[in-house]
């Protein structure tokens, strides 16, 4: 599977790769970044920011680079890729954020370091960076967020 991570200069991004093994991660981010490219991971930039298309610039992009799912980690991608995840669906590629009516109650008001994260594919926990066991959440839920401890509530892990 080859998975789209943006926010990608960005040590969050980096430390998202490791729920990821045997996979190709692909870090992309906006403007300048470092041509990079490995077995496993790769470095790549997604051009200009322009917030106003932002979906349709990483619908594009997924489409050209065969992408299977899209973790968007910068607050201003959230809610228009969860509005778009069904068109992006028609693509095969998986959107990894909450169902729009949900994301402002996993959004935190101020920026937080999380000391863990985990990650959340139709209400399943596929890795949990503190080692905890999640139980199954709402079939609806993906994503990736944050916690410090495992009864703290959980915020989408953004940068």
């Amino acid at each position: 599977m080859k998975i789209l991570i943006t926010g990608g200069n960005n040590a969050k991004a980096l430390k998202l790769m490791k729920a990821f093994p045997g996979h190709f991660v692909l870090l992309a981010d906006y403007g300048d970044v470092p041509s990079i490219i490995t077995e496993n991971y790769a470095f790549a930039t997604l051009g200009v920011l322009n917030k106003d298309s932002i979906a349709h610039l990483l619908l594009n992009y997924c489409i050209t680079e065969a992408i299977d799912s899209l973790i968007p980690l910068h607050d201003y991608e959230i809610t228009p890729l969860a509005k778009s995840a069904v068109l992006f669906g028609e693509y095969g590629i998986q959107v990894l954020t909450p169902q729009p009516e949900l994301i402002e109650s996993y959004l935190s008001i101020e920026k937080n370091t999380f000391d863990n994260f985990v990650v959340f594919i139709h209400g399943e926990c596929i890795f949990a960076s503190g080692g905890e066991i999640f139980i199954r959440r709402e079939d609806e839920l993906s994503g990736v967020f944050g916690y410090n401890l495992p009864d703290d509530e959980l915020k989408l892990f953004t940068v």
